[in-house]
């Protein structure tokens, strides 16, 4: 499939997404409330996204507003078509959660523990949420800008 016609195909089930051509691969943006189904609607319908390759969270900088964003950022692969597609979801900074996608892809088991532990986004539903990093008694979450480390003075 061409990139125009991924985003026709999306767009049946995405009316809202937004869609971004400016880099290697296609990217589409969702809404947090329509994520999991959306990604349910990739994993099995006729787009065959059946690879996560990687899973991450970035923490933007607007120095305009001095605000920052929380943005998940999952690239996806058919192994059966060879297209890949990324797609992007922002989240609520103060509460940043977002549905699970481990038991669409397994990949994203260990991927979603990371982001929690470095960034502090809560997988609704995750099977075994739980710091991957950084110890039980460690507090905050080192990847955010707003990140302060009084021992080692590091400021993002």
């Amino acid at each position: 499939m061409t990139n125009e016609e991924i985003k026709q195909h999306i767009s049946t089930v995405q009316p809202n997404g937004v869609f971004d051509e400016t880099g290697e691969w296609l990217q589409v943006q969702v809404e947090v409330g329509e994520w999991k189904p959306f990604a349910q609607w990739l994993r099995n319908d006729a787009l065959q996204m059946d690879f996560l390759f990687c899973l991450t969270c970035i923490d933007w900088s607007a120095t305009a507003t001095g605000k920052t964003l929380l943005t998940m950022v999952y690239h996806f692969t058919s192994t059966v078509f060879r297209h890949t597609i990324v797609v992007k979801v922002k989240l609520d900074r103060n509460n940043p959660e977002i549905e699970t996608v481990s038991d669409c892809w397994r990949t994203a088991e260990l991927h979603e523990r990371e982001v929690f532990d470095l960034f502090g986004v809560k997988f609704l539903h995750h099977p075994d949420l739980r710091r991957l990093v950084l110890t039980d008694d460690f507090e905050g979450y080192p990847l955010r800008k707003d990140f302060e480390d009084p021992i080692n003075m590091i400021k993002l």
